[in-house]
């Protein structure tokens, strides 16, 4: 370790620019608050070229010794035009007012016209907190999660569902970062909402492919979202009442332009009016969102924020559960020249799920923690050379669960599954090079490491198989284990290592249109085990070691951009191959096994499929339609000849395989009052599984399944409808409310969540049951700032 440091320091010594060359560089923030902008635009007409500002807002650029104009942009911002003599290396900071007189959200914000095209960054979209608070949704609430399904190539497990699907991958090969820290559960009331208040968030970055070599450990997507930073300008207010939840945000300076402070209070309170229809259940959500910042000086800068969030649910005198998420991150930002930027992090982060049986008095409690380290550099070289390396190491701690008795005369006596410890790291180097004027390149390479480390209790299997097949009755069973043995937990007992390459490349076909293409490889150690569609907080996390080995997938894509005068079009296709992709033998108990292993098979996956998005990012009218073809299948074989796998070792569709999905969002600004937006979704119904027979056995009818995944609920579609209405404010005063009304599903498609079968007793025949969630939902919530 100390050897890698030692190499990255050196090689971030190494400058490559001519005499005749200076560089510039700074920071661009918002002139309000003082807060940085992540993705504004330093552009040099003159040279046709330019470069972005990263997550912290730092620019560098190096030009030949001239006097140059320089154009500073950012969507929802007025340009700033600079006169800039170069004879020496400059620092310039630069502030932008907030743009009044247009539009101030963009519903999908690109990287500037020019930039986007020749960009090779490709799979991403971004989303402003703004654009998200004005997309209607279910009961009013403002979501993240339901936002970016609107994007192509993401779909959701459908209404009450937590956790969201990328071009085909589970829902726990998404990695969810807030502020660099990992959360394992993006949702609050099993998926009614999500876990992310869109007051504390500065913005974020959903990358479906062409993953940047600095972020490893999922296989589908990475969603990177930052909170904002607090304003270092003034005092100010954020908040909204609505009609289940209200939220709270302050955020102001401690010390002028040097230090600021944010926090953010969300809850729910709809529990509250249920005692008044003798109503004992209790379902609630509540988080906190923290975050100071320092400027040291011109060259260090230090973070420290913080997420707490939890669900309660409880009915009458059966049972309680509460879970939720906790993280906290230290981080320092430190500029070595105008050319090399770097941040370094200590992340804790923690999910916990804990259940009480209040009918047979005991507790069971189960989660995941890790602490995580990780030093990340930004090398500036050239103004067509970018560098970007580092590397972290993290530390999990398993919780598989652990039952406690709540009472003395329970009879229940106390127990715990074995803890599970690991060790994970990685080492990149990713870099962008401007090959020509037309062609640009993303290459990286990430090499990851994952230590399975020793633990109280290991079963050991006669021939190291935990999982038997009998061949006569075809069923799988489990193995009994023939010893259990204890290792020492500083001991690795089975390790693991993966070369991850990523390559992006963009061929500018003219100044308003290119072609790109991708290809990354990634690398997963832990696996979420679930027999569900969706993840629910009950599902367990397990790291991959003896019998689990990580999931590997290889990912290509292609695409064409373009950009209109008022439009932008782009078109892309993937194919994603997973190796090692786990799934589960008919009967299989998933909760709280000790031995996980005995219930799993290894097979593989597969997703391929075609996305386009039509986009209007100017004018009154903005908004855009998204539309998906897609196939998302795995297969799971036997392990010899004679085994038959799961359906016989043919290919078959992933619960979350979803043919067309259409998203059409709109926002229609009539006047400076009244706002209008809506968007309609259709997705192609989820697979599932469903009896097609039954045969009695002493007196019990037994269902007879048909193979997995061959059926489909309906086709899932609704309409939402908002409009915002902005009472008029005095310049003078801070003070500024508006009404958002909306209506969700505005013709009350009666949406199948899921589809039981049983027996009518009164007609004495089978019959399917649909269960559906929500109908039509009128909401009012007023947003006020100060």
């Amino acid at each position: 370790m100390k050897n890698l440091i030692l190499f990255f320091f050196l090689f971030g010594s190494l400058y490559s620019y001519g005499q005749s060359k200076f560089t510039i560089s700074g920071t661009v923030s918002e002139a309000g608050s003082g807060e940085t902008l992540f993705g504004a635009n330093v552009i040099i007409p003159a040279l046709e070229t330019g470069t972005i500002t990263n997550e912290y807002g730092f620019y560098s650029i190096t030009l030949p010794e001239a006097e140059y104009d320089i154009y500073f942009q950012s969507i929802g911002f007025t340009s700033e035009k600079k006169l800039v003599v170069l004879s020496e290396n400059i620092t310039l900071n630069i502030s932008l007012e907030t743009n009044t007189e247009e539009l101030s959200e963009v519903i999908v914000k690109a990287d500037g016209e020019k930039l986007n095209i020749r960009d090779p960054q490709m799979s991403t979209n971004t989303l402003s907190s703004s654009t998200i608070k004005k997309i209607p949704v279910v009961l009013g609430e403002a979501d993240v999660i339901k936002a970016i399904t609107l994007l192509p190539g993401v779909t959701s497990a459908g209404e009450g569902a937590s956790g969201f699907n990328v071009r085909g991958g589970a829902a726990d090969q998404n990695l969810i970062l807030l502020d660099e820290a990992t959360l394992y559960n993006s949702s609050h009331l099993f998926g009614f909402f999500s876990v992310f208040n869109p007051d504390a968030i500065k913005d974020l970055t959903l990358y479906k492919g062409g993953i940047p070599a600095r972020y490893g450990g999922r296989i589908s997507s990475v969603l990177d979202i930052y909170q904002k930073d607090g304003s270092k300008k003034n005092f100010g207010a954020t908040g909204g009442i609505g009609l289940v939840a209200s939220r709270l945000l302050l955020e102001g300076p401690i010390k002028k332009d040097t230090a600021s402070f944010l926090i953010g209070g969300r809850s729910s309170y709809a529990h509250l009016f249920l005692p008044l229809f003798d109503n004992d259940n209790v379902a609630y959500f509540y988080d906190l969102n923290t975050k100071v910042s320092y400027n040291v000086n011109k060259n260090n800068r230090l973070f420290l924020s913080g997420y707490f969030g939890r669900d309660v649910f409880s009915i009458s005198d059966s049972f309680s559960n509460s879970f939720g998420n906790a993280t906290l991150n230290l981080r320092w930002n430190h500029l070595f020249s105008n050319q090399l930027f770097s941040n370094l992090s200590l992340i804790y982060s923690d999910y916990y799920y804990g259940l009480e049986l209040k009918f047979v008095e005991f507790q069971f409690d189960s989660g995941i923690n890790n602490f995580n380290l990780k030093y990340d550099f930004t090398h500036y070289l050239t103004n067509k050379v970018k560098l970007q390396y580092g590397l972290n190491s993290i530390y999990y701690r398993f919780n598989p669960g652990e039952v406690t008795p709540t009472s003395e005369t329970s009879g229940i006596n106390p127990s715990k599954l074995t803890n599970k410890f690991a060790f994970e790291n990685g080492i990149y180097l990713d870099s962008e090079i401007e090959v020509s004027e037309k062609i640009k390149i993303q290459a990286g390479i990430r090499f990851s490491t994952f230590n399975r480390l020793g633990q109280n209790a290991i079963n050991v299997y006669e021939d190291d198989n935990p999982i038997l097949y009998d061949e006569i009755l075809d069923i799988y069973s489990k193995a009994r284990p023939i010893d259990t043995i204890a290792v020492d937990r500083n001991t690795t007992i089975k390790s693991f290592g993966n070369l991850e390459p990523r390559f992006a490349i963009s061929y500018q076909l003219n100044d308003v249109s290119s072609l790109k293409a991708s290809y990354n490889r990634t690398a997963q150690y832990i696996h979420l085990i679930s027999n569900t569609s969706s993840p629910t907080p009950f599902d367990i996390y397990a790291p991959s070691g003896q019998f689990i080995d990580p999931q590997l997938a290889d990912q290509v894509a292609m695409g064409y951009f373009r950009e209109f005068e008022n439009f932008s079009f782009e078109a892309e296709t993937y194919y994603k191959k997973v190796e090692n992709r786990l799934d589960y033998v008919n009967g299989a108990d998933l909760i709280a096994n000790n031995a996980i292993e005995q219930v799993l098979l290894n097979g593989e996956a597969r997703a391929y499929g075609v996305e386009l998005l039509l986009r209007k990012t100017t004018g009154r009218l903005q908004g855009w339609i998204a539309y998906t073809l897609a196939k998302s299948e795995q297969r799971t074989p036997g392990r010899t000849p004679v085994e038959t796998g799961i359906n016989n070792g043919e290919w078959y569709n992933s619960a979350w395989d979803r043919t067309h999905d259409i998203s059409i969002t709109s926002q229609y600004k009539l006047n400076d009052h009244w706002t209008f937006g809506s968007n309609f979704i259709f997705q192609t119904g989820r697979p599932g599984t469903f009896p097609n027979g039954q045969y009695q056995y002493n007196d019990l009818t037994i269902p007879v399944y048909e193979s997995r995944n061959s059926s489909r609920l309906g086709a899932f579609h609704h309409l939402d409808i908002s409009a915002t209405w902005t009472p008029k404010h005095k310049r003078e005063k801070r003070f500024k409310g508006e009404w958002v009304f909306s209506i969700y599903n505005l013709y009350n498609r009666k949406n199948a969540s899921s589809i039981s079968f049983s027996e009518n007793t009164d007609i004495n025949q089978n019959e399917a049951v649909k269960l559906s969630i929500f109908g039509i939902i009128p909401s009012v919530t007023y947003n006020f700032k100060f």
